[in-house]
């Protein structure tokens, strides 16, 4: 059976038991604390915790996912992957756990002329929650299955909650018996290989008033309205219906990984086990037929690739299956093979990967360019590094290996690789400390983050009360009552001066941070007490919350106050805000409609404005931007904001941006009409003229596929520009012409620059010759070999020392020979040896001298036999070193 067909009976089966069909939600999850939708269950988390009412009772999904936390394990499991389908059906407040037991054990053993999937119930094993009697009881009243199939796990396994106080219940979980091939007999208790979980089921029926861990935390009670939350693994369903031994072999992932063998001309066997000689390339082909179909759905769902957030999980997922490429013998591009052949497989249930394929492919095939450039110059980086280590005798350090992942995108394996094959080791453990604290800062920084939004039941408890009532549209200032005052997230009675505190108004003029426009600023005074609002933040839908400090008197909890906005900043804030709507209307006029909308922020006199373009913009292009947009603020275009349904505002044309969560009705800005118009919810000017003027900053990339314009508003703008004429004077001044010709004068000058460092670099060149043509009289015979030991005092660097080594060598001919020259170049000494080949077959080698040499110097070096290079931190140890290097080859008779 094709996933397809799975997908379709699902939702089919359910709709006839009276389920709402929901649509996959997209990939980018609309909740603040996720990167991605990493659970069918997750676009129904406000309804399942009861922070907003459902529209339906029941509902049935089949919803897209990512998760990339096993992501090492991809490839060598069954079912480790990173994109997959979770068919889903959910109950709030309808029904329990008979009939979600009922649904699922029908459906799953009716015989597929009946619709279902025609499991065989004699292979189908469940768990259930320790304390669960009611699911077991069930399970055998429903299904008829035997104690002995009905396994009690503990909380770990069988308990869900979501880490937070809050809703929770056990769970009962689906098994599928594979066979005796596959393991052990037993049950899932015993092997979770042969017995794979195919369904979870999660009564949720309690809530939670504390948690402390995944198996420790406190029940308050029972919840007033029980859900159901239930998810099937489409993938996993569909590995055992097609009969395959992995669900990189079902047909929605196998195209991929048969394109992948084809081009890299690899047998793909199925193998699973490590010790199997062809594991190996077969885990290679699986991560390649996986990444490539999660980096298809990402780019079809928005993301594009980055340093940071979703961005970077989709650039590691594409540089990974390069890199898995690379390791099967295929260093060209193969994104233009493998893309459509996932594109193939996964159109027939998501049509919109052929429709905008033209998008995904430029974005993907781009990034797969740039990785292999990043090689190429990863690799130029980790010869350099190869070579200083070598020269100081050391292993190359984790540093060194972490910088070039981290800045090159280097991956560790190729690192380990390539200094493997240069015969140096590699601190390899260092690397992994400092990816590690990489990890924890990420993770205390994504903890910062969501901490503000962790325990938010005083919000939705005010909430309950109400929502805050923005009057910031059509006023800067009014009278508004105290909700709350809150401190360390607790409510008080009341804030003395000093206390920094957060404070939620019945109504208010102040903007909360949304849609990229930062937050107003000013003042709440009341009855004795003055407070300053420093930001203003919604925690939860329809709230907001001020962040303040009381400045002056106390403030009661109660109390009414005077809400008064920094006029002169929210103004400037607008023009700012404006302005980007601007900026994108005249992207889209000077680049098209490919310049999509990918971010922006805007505040007080500056904006910048992310958009999706694969290259840089040339200075005629911003010039145009620039003057397109300073055309529409002198023609005073107005400005108009208007409410509407959302499907008329689509009708309309107007620019959503993608992955944003739009509701029933929305707030259209228009400029002069269809110039611009977008559904935004930010705060803007009458009329153009009132930005005053706009000037761009230039543009920069913010990951392959997205570039950023920055710009200066208003006021700002002329500062900038003013600053830059006064720059303008000064070089005009320094150079004594008119600021007219300092193009001219500058690339004059710069050209003077050039020819003075090549004349100072020939006569460093002859200074040496001359040199090299001197010392070579100095050559003394000890032990059968020509011996030249110099110490060259201040040198340029270990250029000028190979130089004169290699010339010095050159000069003295075919004869045995030994050149070592030391000198010292920003207070550390180094020196090099350089041997020719009757030396050598003479047993003089240099790799040896030099870490003779450089161990007095105090510090270390290598090299090959031919030419070696060291260093070390005690220069006065020059003359000894030499000595040292004299004394070896005297040894030698």
């Amino acid at each position: 059976m094709q996933s397809q067909e799975i997908a379709r009976r699902w939702i089919e089966f359910f709709t006839s038991k009276d389920h709402t069909a929901v649509p996959s939600a997209s990939l980018v999850s609309s909740d603040p604390s996720l990167l991605f939708t990493v659970a069918g269950m997750v676009p129904f988390i406000p309804y399942l915790t009861a922070r907003e009412e459902a529209p339906y009772d029941r509902a049935v999904s089949v919803q897209k996912c990512i998760r990339t936390g096993d992501i090492e394990e991809v490839g060598k499991t069954a079912r480790h992957g990173t994109f997959f389908q979770m068919c889903g059906n959910f109950s709030f407040g309808n029904y329990f756990k008979t009939e979600a037991i009922g649904f699922a054990w029908e459906l799953l053993t009716s015989s597929i002329s009946d619709g279902g999937y025609g499991l065989d119930k004699n292979r189908l094993w469940v768990t259930v929650y320790l304390d669960d009697d009611e699911a077991a009881a069930l399970w055998q009243q429903i299904a008829g299955l035997p104690a002995e199939r009905i396994q009690r796990m503990g909380k770990k396994d069988n308990y869900w909650h979501t880490g937070q106080p809050g809703p929770g219940g056990p769970c009962s979980e689906i098994y599928y018996d594979r066979g005796p091939a596959y393991g052990p007999d037993g049950g899932p208790a015993v092997d979770d290989v042969r017995y794979i979980e195919i369904w979870n089921l999660v009564f949720m029926q309690y809530q939670l008033s504390a948690v402390r861990s995944k198996e420790d935390f406190d029940v308050a009670g029972e919840l007033p309205k029980k859900n159901i939350d239930t998810g099937l693994g489409l993938e996993r369903l569909a590995l055992i219906l097609q009969g395959v031994e992995n669900f990189y072999e079902t047909d929605q992932v196998r195209p991929v990984l048969d394109a992948a063998a084809a081009i890299s001309g690899k047998e793909y066997t199925s193998a699973e086990t490590a010790a199997d000689p062809h594991h190996t390339d077969d885990v290679r082909m699986r991560v390649v037929a996986d990444h490539i179909r999660s980096a298809l759905m990402l780019i079809s769902d928005g993301v594009t690739p980055s340093n940071e957030g979703r961005g970077y999980v989709l650039r590691r997922l594409i540089r990974r299956a390069v890199r898995a490429m690379r390791l099967l013998g295929v260093e060209r591009a193969c994104l233009p093979e493998l893309l459509p052949a996932s594109r193939d497989a996964m159109k027939g249930v998501y049509p919109q990967v052929e429709a905008d394929f033209e998008r995904i492919a430029r974005i993907a095939y781009a990034e797969e360019k740039s990785f292999l450039r990043t090689i190429a110059s990863g690799t130029a980086r980790m010869e350099e590094a190869v070579t200083e280590s070598k020269a100081a005798g050391t292993s190359l350090s984790g540093a060194e290996a972490f910088a070039l992942h981290d800045t090159y995108g280097f991956p560790i394996d190729l690192t380990l690789e390539m200094a493997e094959e240069a015969g140096l080791a590699v601190d390899e453990a260092g690397f992994r400390s400092l990816m590690l604290e990489q990890r924890q800062r990420a993770q205390a920084d994504a903890r910062g983050k969501k901490s503000g939004h962790a325990d938010l039941s005083v919000f939705n408890e005010l909430l309950a009360g109400g929502q805050t009532i923005f009057t910031g549209y059509d006023e800067l200032d009014g009278e508004s009552r105290v909700r709350a005052i809150l401190s360390g997230g607790r409510k008080v009675a009341h804030a003395a001066t000093g206390d920094e505190i957060e404070i939620v108004l019945a109504q208010t003029p102040f903007y909360a941070e949304a849609g990229g426009q930062a937050a107003d600023t000013g003042l709440l005074t009341g009855d004795g007490f003055i407070a300053e609002v420093l930001d203003v933040q919604r925690p939860v839908k329809g709230l907001s919350v001020h962040k303040a400090i009381v400045r002056e008197g106390e403030m009661p909890a109660d109390a009414m106050v005077r809400a008064a906005v920094d006029r002169q900043r929210r103004h400037a804030a607008e023009q700012a805000h404006t302005g980007t709507h601007i900026v994108h209307a005249a992207l889209h006029q000077i680049l098209g409609p490919e310049a999509l909308q990918r971010g922006s922020f805007n505040k007080a006199g500056y904006l910048r404005f992310d958009f999706s373009w694969g290259e840089g913009l040339s200075s005629a292009t911003r010039s145009e931007i620039e003057e397109v947009s300073n055309i529409a603020i002198r023609n005073n275009y107005r400005v108009d904001t208007n409410v509407m349904a959302l499907a008329d505002a689509k009708a309309l044309g107007a620019t959503a941006l993608f992955g944003e969560n739009y509701g029933s009705d929305v707030r259209v800005v228009e400029i002069d009409g269809a110039w611009s118009r977008e559904l935004c919810g930010g705060t803007h000017v009458a009329s153009t003229s009132l930005i005053g003027s706009l000037t761009l900053l230039g543009d920069q990339s913010v990951g392959s596929g997205n570039r950023r314009v920055e710009a200066f508003v208003g006021m700002d703008a002329f500062r900038h520009l003013a600053a830059e004429r006064a720059l303008v004077t000064e070089l005009s001044d320094m150079l004594n012409v008119p600021s007219n010709l300092l193009p001219e004068r500058l690339a004059t000058t710069l050209n003077k620059l050039k020819t003075a460092e090549k004349e100072l670099e020939r006569l460093r060149k002859d200074q040496l010759a001359a040199e090299a043509a001197t010392l070579v009289g100095t050559a003394r015979f000890l032990a059968g070999v020509q011996v030249i030991a110099h110490d060259g005092g201040a040198v340029g660097g270990a250029d000028d020392l190979r130089t004169l080594a290699l010339d010095l060598r050159n000069r003295l001919g075919s004869a045995a020979a030994v050149v070592a020259v030391a000198g010292v170049a920003n207070g550390r000494p180094m020196v090099l040896v350089a041997t020719n080949e009757a030396a050598r077959a003479a047993g003089v080698k240099a790799g040896m001298l030099v870490k003779l040499a450089a161990g007095i110097l105090g510090g270390g070096g290598g090299g090959k036999d031919d030419v070696a290079q060291g260093g070390g931190s005690d220069p006065a140890q020059v003359p000894a070193a030499l000595a040292a290097v004299v004394g070896a080859i005297q040894q030698r008779s």
